[in-house]
């Protein structure tokens, strides 16, 4: 290699490695006649290109919701509504089968998962979690690396007009661990279309090797860069296009197999390359983002944005510009696929985004109340004409923004008067208390997202306890395990002693009415107040009365009243906090509340002083409020749904809930049948498809006593009793001439629900065993996380479909077979493990056991064929009494452990009074007998018997 192309890859490296932050604050033209279109008319001449110059089929960007794969949060590249194809999964009945070149502009969110640029959002000039995917693909050879490079260069060259001295190309290398080869044929591609040598550069696996995730398909890839310098000094790189070749599959076990069809996946970022076309150094200084941060100007009066990053950004105004624009366009294009901020999963990370551009706006930028919801029509005028989704939900956009801001503002102010009074307390050295922020993130009380937090400490120069998080989280964790399969912990208890006190002085038993005091706002929201009270009594671990307690202390606390909602009735406990009146900024966590003997006591650490008559307020956390209710009158309608498929006469036998999912044990003659559970779910998804209203009524516990069809356990309950009706009001429903009680779900219950069915969104069972004989115990999901479940099962489905069509077609020869055999027993496993539709679980388990009978068997003819055939063949290459050659083992690959040579050959000799010796692949052995055909019918009965 000359010396000047050795020079020119250490600077392609060097700029490759320090190029994507696109930190140069100078908006540097790449040339005096820069391609003159907008980002709109760059998207167009890109989909045209391939549509009326290459035949490509131009397909409706996919939602950024992934469909039916638990493993992505966010769809996060445009090859990721293709991946049946490139699996070989898709189902031959569908559209997408009939795929073979195509084109278009995929909305991507990277905010979450392996592919996350959230906590870079801001700090530098080019990161998004929103961003669109220009690609195009070639499915099953249609063509392949000399189309799709040309096609590449034309459009990159000629349409777009960028100078080709400006563009350098970069090729897989090889990699000697994976004994695979440099893509010369990459190479020899890029020259042949006169991209100088000097420009063309191998790197290895990291590079230049592209992986869909750590199994799944693969292949080297080559990819286009632009040269932000042009020529003066070292390369400044920026990555255009990635061209993948998909060749191989990364299987379980690391190693790499040929993909039955070759393909090809391309990529390139619209924001960087509208970027380039306009001459800037960075994507928030083009069209797609100026109308966003012109109007943030506008509506907070800020300094204008001058496209500053580190410490020549003052106070960080420019970085609250680009996180601001950002995610109001992130938060746009989610909730208008339907992803909206919630409690887990993506609508968690969706939660932090919204939070994290309202902390922005309003502390950096000082936003009046309701900014970011007047950002959403200037996201709709930029992007709507393209996703019309957009448009069709703009209204529902901006509200529940709007929403969300308002009642995040107030946790915002009290969430910085608590981390100032914190830090205060502190020692220059010390980290600020893993507890503290614990309790203000989202997974503890007050709903501020952790890096968010350890923003606002940077920013004060102060680190957080990481190792202490890490430790509460992992308890946080374990008890979520816990509470899949409850059992019953032992908190703090009010002993028979303690108990006894109370009922001598008098003390009456805890007003727990304000639990009920929510209401439903008109965007579809829930409100819930907040209640004040006064300490009564305090005690210790053990149980003791104190008349106060101390910072670090474990405590229960005893108030005349409260709005938590204490565990009973199967419903998990509220969790929250309180403060004292007039004390803001000192948040006392409480984990849960329990009844104990009328009484319900909180149980909490307390971070410092609180005493015996001290005044307080109460929030429970609506998140995990809103999550029980779901739960809890989700679980309603499956009692409902339960007698309507299996009788009248079907008991409850316990349940358990909390927001994450429900457990629900019925007396069950015998185990329910796929049909039996696919009908409970119709029926629940028609009550919550119809919204139907959900009644609740405090009565005389009298006037239930012979109301036909109304359901209650076998327990205890108040007078007057609680009565939730679905669909029809208490008074009509408890009226035994209405017979209504037979009609709907209506129960005797404490607990809190919903006031209509229709947030529940979906339920889906999702597991089912035998308890005890008699009792089957039901899992249960509900809302997006019903959802995923259903759309899961669909792609299982569809990809059982697929490799049932595979058989059907038959296999070219024992590899193919085998492939096959390999395929069907992935899918089993699969299936087995994912969180989908228990009815259809089983249908598959039954499906996929009949082709795996059927691909083994049609390995084991294809390996007797071949087996035979080369017997054939050794026969007539050779005479005489012996034959000495090779046999390829290739076919022996899917030899039972059970079924070894050494056995067989054991088996055989020991029958002619001998003995043998061997391994599983080969074996030998001595006997002797005098009827050679017995010997041959023993080898081939017990070849048989195994197989």
């Amino acid at each position: 290699m000359p010396a000047s192309v050795v020079v020119a890859a250490g600077r392609l490296r060097q700029a490759i490695g320090r190029s994507p932050s696109w930190r140069g604050p100078n908006p540097l033209r790449f040339s005096s006649e820069p391609y003159p279109a907008q980002a709109a008319a760059v998207r167009d001449a890109f989909l045209s290109f391939f549509r009326d110059r290459h035949r490509h089929r131009l397909v409706p960007s996919a939602s950024v919701r992934p469909r039916g794969d638990p493993t992505l949060l966010f769809v996060n590249a445009g090859m990721n509504q293709f991946k049946p194809i490139f699996l070989g999964t898709v189902d031959p009945r569908s559209e997408m089968a009939g795929f073979r070149r195509v084109a278009n502009s995929q909305k991507c969110v990277r905010a979450g998962g392996r592919h996350n640029d959230l906590e870079d959002v801001g700090r530098d000039l080019s990161h998004h979690t929103f961003f669109e995917m220009l690609g195009n693909w070639a499915f099953g050879g249609e063509y392949f690396k000399e189309e799709a490079c040309s096609m590449a260069w034309e459009l990159l060259t000629q349409v777009y007009g960028i100078p080709k001295d400006r563009l350098w190309i970069s090729y897989f290398g090889g990699d000697p661990n994976t004994r695979l080869n440099p893509d010369l044929e990459s190479r020899d591609i890029w020259l042949s279309l006169g991209v100088p040598a000097s420009h063309v550069l191998s790197f290895g696996p990291q590079e230049n090797f592209w992986e869909m995730g750590d199994t799944g398909p693969c292949g080297p890839c080559t990819e286009i860069h632009y040269d932000l310098a042009d020529g003066v000094g070292a390369p400044q790189l920026v990555e255009l296009w990635n061209l993948v070749f998909m060749q191989h599959n990364r299987e379980a076990d690391g190693s790499l197999q040929p993909l039955p069809q070759r393909h090809v996946d391309t990529g390139m970022g619209l924001e960087r390359l509208v970027a380039v076309l306009q001459g800037r150094h960075s994507t928030y200084d083009t069209d797609l983002f100026s109308p966003l941060l012109n109007a943030i100007q506008q509506g907070c009066g800020a300094p204008p944005y001058l496209g500053r990053v580190g410490a020549a950004d003052e106070g960080r105004i420019d970085m609250a510009y680009r996180v601001v624009a950002d995610h109001i366009r992130t938060l746009s294009v989610c909730i208008a696929d339907g992803v909206s901020p919630g409690t887990s999963g993506a609508p968690l990370v969706l939660r932090r985004i919204l939070r994290r551009a309202m902390r922005f706006s309003t502390e950096v930028l000082r936003a009046p109340l309701g900014f970011l919801g007047s950002l959403v029509p200037v996201v709709v005028e930029t992007l709507g004409d393209t996703y019309p989704e957009l448009q069709k939900n703009s209204a529902q956009i901006a509200n529940l923004v709007s929403e969300d801001e308002a009642a995040f503002l107030a946790s915002l102010q009290r969430g910085r008067r608590i981390i100032d009074r914190t830090l205060r307390r502190l020692g220059p050295s010390d980290l600020f208390p893993a507890e503290v922020a614990w309790s203000l993130s989202m997974s503890g009380d007050l709903g501020l997202p952790l890096d968010l937090i350890e923003l606002m400490l940077e920013e004060k120069g102060m680190r957080l306890d990481s190792a202490g998080l890490a430790r509460l989280a992992q308890e946080e964790a374990q008890h979520r395990a816990r509470q899949a399969e409850p059992v019953q912990e032992q908190g703090l208890q009010l002993g028979i002693h303690a108990l006894g006190e109370l009922q001598h002085r008098g003390v009456p038993p805890t007003d727990d009415s304000p639990k009920y005091n929510y209401c439903l706002l008109p965007s579809g929201g829930y409100e819930f107040s907040t209640c004040e009270a006064q300490v009564l009594q305090l005690y210790t671990e053990d149980g003791t009365a104190v008349a106060s307690v101390g910072e670090g202390q474990r405590c229960g606390l005893l108030l005349d009243k409260t709005n938590f909602y204490a565990e009973q009735g199967g419903q998990a406990s509220d969790r929250g906090y309180l403060v004292r009146v007039g004390q803001q900024d000192v948040l006392f966590p409480v984990a849960r509340a329990q009844v104990c003997g009328g009484f319900i006591l909180h149980e909490m650490v307390a971070p410092e002083c609180l005493k015996v008559g001290d005044q307080v307020q109460l929030y429970v956390d609506k998140a995990w409020r809103l999550g029980c209710m779901e739960k809890h009158t989700a679980t309603h309608l499956l009692n409902w749904a339960l007698r309507q498929a299996l009788g009248p006469g079907t008991e409850q036998r316990g349940s358990h809930l909390n927001p994450e999912r429900l457990r629900f044990d019925v007396a069950t003659q015998a185990p329910l049948t796929p049909e039996q559970l696919r009908a409970v779910e119709s029926t629940v998804q028609k009550a919550v498809g119809q919204d139907e209203a959900v009644y609740m009524e405090e009565v005389a516990l009298a006037h239930t006593a012979h109301v036909p069809g109304l359901r209650s356990l076998d327990e205890v309950y108040p007078d007057p009793v609680r009565v939730v009706s679905v669909g029809v009001p208490v008074a009509h429903a408890l009226d035994p001439a209405s017979q209504a009680a037979l009609q709907t779900s209506v129960e005797l219950c404490c607990g809190t629900h919903l006031l209509h069915t229709g947030s529940i969104g979906d339920l889906v069972i999702i597991g089912e065993r035998q308890l005890t004989k008699g009792t089957t115990r039901l899992l249960a999901i509900t809302g997006e996380q019903a959802q995923q479940a259903r759309e899961v099962g669909q792609s299982l489905a569809q990809e059982v479909e697929a490799a049932a069509e595979r058989l059907s077609r038959g296999s070219r020869d024992v590899v193919e077979a085998q492939q096959l055999s390999k395929d069907v027993g992935r899918l089993t496993d699969a299936i087995d493990t994912a969180v989908m539709p228990q009815w259809q679980r089983r249908e598959l388990q039954a499906t996929l056991k009949v082709l795996q009978r059927r691909a083994n068997t049609a390995v084991r003819k294809l390996e007797m064929g071949q087996a035979a055939q080369k017997t054939q063949e050794l026969l007539q290459r050779h005479s005489g009494p012996l034959i000495v050659d090779t046999v390829s083992t290739e076919s022996l690959s899917s030899a039972t452990p059970a079924f070894t040579a050494e056995a067989w050959a054991l088996a055989v000799c020991s029958h002619m009074g001998g003995k043998a010796w061997g391994s599983r692949m080969v074996a030998q052995g001595t006997g002797s007998t005098a009827d050679l055909e017995a010997a041959l019918s023993t080898a081939r009965a017990y070849a048989l018997n195994q197989l």
